[in-house]
């Protein structure tokens, strides 16, 4: 095994704390992205039907040899198929794309509650989750409103929620939620969209001060606030640096300038409107 952290869920499921996406990684070319990063040691792997890139994620998982029980898979649900009977059909397709037999975390891709299958949806999780072919069920996008509505008319809470989240956009309200209701906060987009994050002079200047790079910087505190994260790359160099953040650590100035850098901008689909 890696020497990755983990969070434990709230159902007691260990998950990495550090993981690898695929989100705009096309299937063919997954399979050899996910092989490098199972090679550099990582073991958690996040990936979507919406990415349509299951398939190519699933072979690499079988060809790398690995044991099942040292990986931890995350998918999740796409919007057209919200809805009770819909998403138990749509999972038994991902789970048939990924030629796997559970996954370890199963979510819901976004809250599009004014289509009015979000319960439904979510109890079609609860039924996956209690026959056993996903160790943990748990939603993406959601804001803390959406998750009081959906505890007010369902069982399970959701162990995880998947969340745009960055040095740029830092959602101390949703992780502060999260924590109160014991939620695990995931961040994507960790690295916000590149180059902006990564050239920021005070990013900059944390990196020269512990002799990592920017990117380095920005996924340790990430780790040091708490969040799972999953950076994605398809360059071998990049997904092994992005793995070696365990052996330096942020001190308080370090996380007090990287602070400042929160302009609450989201970079990508606001949950509230966005009907993909």
């Amino acid at each position: 095994m890696s020497k990755i952290p983990s969070i434990t869920l709230n159902n007691g499921v260990e998950m990495p704390q550090l993981g690898f996406g695929v989100w705009q990684v096309a299937d063919d070319e997954a399979f050899t992205a996910v092989g490098h990063a199972l090679e550099a040691g990582y073991r958690s792997i996040d990936t979507a039907a919406a990415y349509e890139n299951e398939a190519g994620t699933g072979k690499a998982l079988a060809a790398s040899g690995i044991d099942r029980g040292e990986l931890f898979v995350t998918t999740k649900l796409w919007n057209s198929d919200q809805g009770y009977d819909a998403t138990l059909r749509a999972f038994d397709a991902s789970l048939s794309k990924l030629g796997l037999d559970y996954v370890d975390l199963y979510l819901i891709h976004w809250p599009i509650w004014w289509r009015g299958e979000t319960v439904n949806t979510y109890r079609a999780f609860e039924k996956i989750l209690a026959d056993g072919r996903a160790k943990a069920i748990g939603v993406s996008n959601f804001q803390p409103h959406h998750l009081e509505q959906l505890a007010a008319e369902t069982s399970v809470v959701p162990a995880v929620n998947q969340i745009e989240l960055h040095p740029q956009f830092a959602q101390a309200e949703a992780r502060a939620y999260h924590a109160q209701h014991n939620i695990a906060t995931e961040a994507w987009s960790p690295l916000g969209q590149g180059k902006d994050l990564l050239d920021d002079p005070k990013i900059a200047a944390v990196a020269r001060k512990h002799g990592v790079t920017p990117a380095q910087t920005v996924l340790r505190w990430h780790i040091q606030l708490g969040n799972i994260v999953i950076p994605k790359s398809v360059t071998p160099s990049r997904i092994k640096e992005n793995i070696d953040v365990f052996g330096f650590e942020l001190d308080d100035e370090d996380l007090a300038s990287i602070a400042t850098l929160d302009s609450g901008t989201r970079l990508g689909p606001d949950p509230e409107t966005s009907d993909l």
